[in-house]
C-alpha cells in the first residue's frame, strides 16, 4: 500500500498530506509507529547512561507514532465517521499498552535513574534539568517503582481507561446528534432574529425537510434560542434535551461509564501511592493540593454567592415585570437575562452582530498579534485540509522567516464535535540544528454564512475566536529546544493564562476599530457601543463566577474522593453542587454525563484551572492596561517569558520573570466589578 504517513511529505513546508490521507492509512501507519518506537527504546537502553545517550534520545523517540496519532485523534474530533470511531475503539488499547509497556519498562527505568541520580548537572542547560526532572517523575508517576504485580494492574486500568473516556466523548456527540427539534408553525420561533431563523432553514434543508426550521444541540443552534425564543415550553424542551446528553435511557447512556472511570482513577492513584485521584493529578499543577483549590473557591464564593442571589432576584423582577406568573427556572435564564441586558445597557447580540463578520474578525486577531508579537499571517490555498471548511495561513515573523502554519475550521457539520478547541498537527523543536515549527489549529462552531449573510458572529463568539487564537499563539510562537516542553505543554492551570489574556483585547476600542465594521458599509463600531460592551462585560459576572466554581466542585468531588459514594450521578451530582445550585435541581438533567472536559478531555481534577488561570490573566492585564493595551515593551516580555518558553521552568517563575510578582484574587474580582 503507498501509505502517505510512510513517505517524504512534499506539500509546502512539509505539510500534511491531507488530500492523500484515506481511513486505510491509519492502523498500518500506526504499527510501523509503534514499532519504529519499540527500535528506538531498544537502541537506547545499550548507550552508556547519559542525559546525551538516554534522555535526549528517549525525548526525540516514537516520532512517526506522534504524527500518526495527532492527525488521527484531531480528526476524530473534528471529521469523524462511524468507522473512524470504530477504528479509535481499536487503537486506543494498542497506544496505551504501548506507552505503558515504556513507563513500566524496567531496564529502561533503570537507565533513566542512572542519569538522574548520576549526571552532573552542571553542565547541563536549565531546560535540560527540567527535562531531566519531568523524565524521571514521570516514570515514577506511571509506576515504574511498582511491585511486578501492581505493574500489571496499572497496565489494565490504562487501558480500561482509554476505552472508556473516548466511549464517553462519542456518546455525547451521538446523543446530541439523535436530538432535532423541527419546528413548521411560526409562532414557535417568535422572537429569534431574522439571522438566526435563517441559518435554523438552512438547517432544517441539510437535514432533508423542504420547509420550517431545525433547532439542535449545537452552540450556535441551541445558544440562541434559549436567549430569544419567546415559547417558553420549547425553551424547556431544549434546555432539558441540553442537559440530558448522555443521560438519556438509550445506548448512548454515560451513567456506568462515569462510575467505572472514577473508580478506575482511583485505583490507579492508590496504586501509587496517592489518597485520591485529585491529589495524584494536582501534584503536577501549579496548586499543587486540593487544599490551594478549594482557598481559591472559597474566596471567589465568599464574594460571588451573595452578588449571584441578587443577581438572580433581579432576573426575576423582570420576568414578573414582562407578566411571567411562574417561577423563573433554569430555561428562562438566558430569555430574560437578554431582556434585563438589554434594558440595562441598550445591546444585544443582534445590534453588535453586524460588527463582527468572522473574516474581519479574525484578521482582527491576526492584527493584534502583529503588533503585539511582530508576527504576520497569509492566506495559503496550496495547503492541503481535511475539509473545504478549512483555512490556512502561513505566518511570518518580522523578517518574514517561517513561524508556523495556522489552520482555522469555523463551522458546524456531521462527525465534528461540539465547542471550541485548540490543537495542534506538528510540534516545535530544535533537534539537529535545526527549528522545526508548528503546525497549530482551531477549531471552533460559528453560524454558517447563508444565501443572504456571511457568518456574523455574537460577542460571544467573538470572544471564544479570540480565546482560541490566543492558545495558538501559544503553540505557534513555541521557541524551546525539547517538544515535550514547548507550546502549549505547560501545567494545566497555566495553559489557560494565554488564552483568557487574549479575550481582553474584545473589549478595547483600541483593538475593537481593527476589526468591529459594519459588514454592509463598513462603519467602525460607533463609541457608545463600544462603552456598552464594557460596561455590560461585568453584567451576571457573579452568576458566572458561580457557576464556574460550581463546574470545578463537581469535578473535584469526583475526583477527591478516598472511597466511592454508592449512589446515582444525579444524586451525587445534587450532593456536590447544592452550595452553588442557584435554581431547582431537575431530575431530567445532570452535567456530568456531558461533562467531557473532565469525564474524556484531560481536564479530571483540573477543572478549576479556569478560575485559577483567570486570577493570572486578570493580574497580567491590567499590567497592560496600566501602560498601554499595545505596549511593545509588555507584550515582548509576555512572549519571551510565557509564550515561547512552553514548560520549561515552573509557571509560577516564567509569571514572575514576565509580572515581577506572584498574583492574587483581587485583580479577578475587581475585574468582575465584584470588589
Amino acid at each position: 500500500m503507498n501509505n502517505p504517513f510512510l513517505q517524504p511529505y512534499t506539500a509546502p513546508f512539509e505539510a500534511i498530506p491531507f488530500d492523500k490521507i484515506e481511513l486505510k492509512h491509519f492502523l498500518p501507519a500506526f504499527e510501523e509507529g509503534i514499532k519504529q518506537g519499540k527500535q528506538d527504546i531498544e537502541a537506547l537502553k545499550k548507550n552508556k547512561p547519559s542525559f546525551k545517550n538516554t534522555i535526549e534520545p528517549l525525548e526525540r523517540s516514537g516520532k512517526l507514532l506522534g504524527e500518526v496519532s495527532s492527525v488521527f485523534f484531531n480528526l476524530n474530533s473534528s471529521e469523524t465517521s462511524d468507522e473512524m470511531q470504530v477504528l479509535a475503539q481499536a487503537v486506543s488499547p494498542k497506544l496505551t499498552a504501548f506507552s505503558s509497556e515504556i513507563s513500566l519498562d524496567e531496564d529502561l527505568f533503570s537507565v533513566v535513574k542512572a542519569v538522574y541520580e548520576n549526571e552532573d548537572r552542571t553542565k547541563l542547560t536549565a531546560e535540560q534539568i527540567y527535562l531531566l526532572d519531568k523524565t524521571y517523575k514521570g516514570f515514577v508517576r506511571s509506576g515504574a517503582n511498582l511491585s511486578k504485580e501492581d505493574k500489571e494492574k496499572l497496565k489494565e486500568i490504562s487501558t480500561k481507561l482509554a476505552k472508556l473516556t473516548l466511549t464517553f466523548s462519542e456518546n455525547v456527540m451521538k446523543d446530541s446528534q439523535t436530538f432535532e427539534l423541527w419546528l413548521t408553525d411560526e409562532k414557535d420561533v417568535k422572537g429569534l432574529p431574522n439571522g438566526i431563523k435563517e441559518a435554523a432553514e438552512l438547517i432544517a434543508k441539510s437535514k432533508g425537510k423542504e420547509s420550517g426550521w431545525m433547532i439542535t444541540l449545537d452552540y450556535p443552534s441551541y445558544i440562541p434560542f434559549m436567549k430569544y425564543a419567546e415559547n417558553r415550553a420549547l425553551r424547556k424542551q431544549l434546555n432539558e434535551a441540553f442537559g440530558a446528553r448522555g443521560f438519556n435511557n438509550n445506548d448512548f447512556n454515560n451513567e456506568s461509564i462515569i462510575k467505572e472511570i472514577v473508580s478506575l482513577r482511583l485505583q490507579k492513584a492508590n496504586l501509587l501511592g496517592y489518597s485520591t485521584y485529585a491529589n495524584y493529578v494536582l501534584e503536577e499543577r501549579m496548586a499543587e493540593k486540593p487544599e490551594k483549590v478549594f482557598q481559591l473557591w472559597d474566596e471567589l464564593l465568599e464574594v460571588a454567592l451573595p452578588k449571584s442571589k441578587t443577581e438572580l432576584e433581579e432576573i426575576k423582577e423582570i420576568a414578573k415585570r414582562l407578566g411571567a406568573d411562574f417561577e423563573v427556572e433554569a430555561w428562562d435564564f438566558s430569555y430574560y437575562g437578554e431582556k434585563l441586558k438589554n434594558e440595562k445597557f441598550s445591546i444585544n447580540d443582534e445590534l453588535l452582530k453586524p460588527y463582527f463578520k468572522l473574516e474581519n474578525v479574525l484578521n482582527g486577531a491576526f492584527d493584534i498579534a502583529e503588533k503585539l508579537y511582530d508576527i504576520t499571517f497569509h492566506k495559503r490555498e496550496d495547503i492541503p485540509t481535511y475539509h473545504e471548511d478549512v483555512m490556512t495561513f502561513e505566518v511570518k515573523n518580522k523578517k518574514g522567516e517561517f513561524v508556523s502554519l495556522f489552520y482555522a475550521d469555523f463551522f458546524p457539520r456531521e462527525g465534528k464535535r461540539a465547542g471550541a478547541w485548540m490543537t495542534s498537527f506538528r510540534g516545535q523543536n530544535k533537534y539537529d540544528n535545526k527549528n522545526q515549527r508548528p503546525f497549530i489549529s482551531i477549531v471552533c462552531n460559528f453560524t454558517k454564512p447563508t444565501d443572504s449573510k456571511p457568518s456574523l458572529l455574537t460577542f460571544n463568539e467573538v470572544v471564544t475566536l479570540f480565546h482560541e487564537f490566543g492558545h495558538a499563539l501559544h503553540g505557534m510562537l513555541a521557541d524551546g529546544y525539547y517538544e515535550s516542553l514547548s507550546g502549549t505543554s505547560v501545567f494545566w492551570d497555566f495553559v489557560e493564562l494565554p488564552s483568557q489574556l487574549m479575550e481582553n483585547w474584545c473589549y478595547e476600542k483600541e483593538a475593537l476599530n481593527l476589526f468591529a465594521k459594519h459588514y454592509k458599509t463598513g462603519e467602525l463600531i460607533p463609541m457608545e457601543y463600544v462603552q456598552k460592551i464594557k460596561d455590560s462585560a461585568q453584567f451576571l459576572s457573579a452568576y458566572q463566577t458561580v457557576r464556574q466554581t460550581s463546574l470545578g466542585q463537581l469535578d473535584m468531588a469526583w475526583h477527591n474522593q478516598t472511597e466511592l459514594k454508592e449512589v446515582s450521578v444525579l444524586e451525587f451530582e445534587k450532593e456536590a453542587t447544592k452550595k452553588t445550585t442557584l435554581f431547582p435541581f431537575n431530575n431530567k438533567t445532570t452535567t456530568s454525563c456531558a461533562f467531557s472536559h473532565i469525564f474524556a478531555g484531560g481536564y479530571a481534577a483540573g477543572y478549576y484551572s479556569y478560575k485559577w488561570a483567570e486570577v493570572l490573566e486578570a493580574d497580567a492585564f491590567e499590567y497592560f492596561l496600566n501602560n498601554g493595551i499595545f505596549n511593545k515593551k509588555i507584550a515582548t516580555s509576555f512572549k519571551e517569558n510565557v509564550l515561547s518558553k512552553g514548560g520549561s521552568k515552573h509557571p509560577m517563575e516564567l509569571y514572575k520573570q514576565f509580572r515581577g510578582a506572584e498574583p492574587n484574587t483581587k485583580a479577578l474580582l475587581k475585574k468582575g466589578g465584584l470588589i
